[in-house]
């Protein structure tokens, strides 16, 4: 039995993200992918922006979270949790992506996935390599969250148990 991997044009979903949430129309949000992503290593775009700071936040926002998106839309999650894409921006050295879960109901946080990156330095060959670099991150925040989700469920549960007895809610 053979497997295959199936990978999504995540070029066309996080444009499609994009433009489903209002940030940018279908023209601008193809030319700001296609300029930022494809060509040659560092991307002078990001620096050159009259706020280098909050091009490189928007730039990992509109990357990363469409991936998060697509992973919470292959994971049944609890009503109660929810998912956050934080950055710490570096103008210098890596920025670090985080994605983290919150199960709800006063439950500690998971980290799904630490990303250090250089805004300027994510630049891909041609469209089959973005897709791979997105893929393979996608397929970490879902076994993640799957991983996460499983341990709060079993949290809660220990928690249920160890009420004492005379215990009154």
């Amino acid at each position: 039995m053979t497997t295959s991997v199936v990978s999504r044009n995540w070029i066309g979903y996080i444009a499609e993200a994009s433009m489903s949430n209002g940030a940018m129309p279908s023209w601008e949000a193809a030319e700001y992918f296609t300029n930022n992503l494809f060509g040659e290593s560092p991307n002078p775009r990001l620096h050159e922006a009259k706020a280098p700071y909050e091009a490189i936040y928007q730039f990992l926002h509109r990357v990363y979270s469409p991936l998060v998106e697509a992973a919470t839309r292959s994971v049944e999650m609890p009503a109660s949790s929810m998912i956050h894409v934080f950055t710490d921006i570096s103008l210098i050295g890596n920025s670090a992506v985080l994605i983290v879960y919150f199960p709800g109901n006063n439950q500690p946080h998971h980290l799904l996935l630490l990303d250090a990156v250089k805004a300027w330095d994510l630049i891909f060959p041609d469209a089959a390599g973005f897709n791979e670099w997105a893929e393979e991150r996608y397929r970490w925040v879902v076994d993640a969250l799957k991983a996460a989700i499983l341990r709060s469920s079993t949290e809660a549960v220990d928690t249920d148990l160890s009420l004492p007895a005379n215990a009154h809610l």
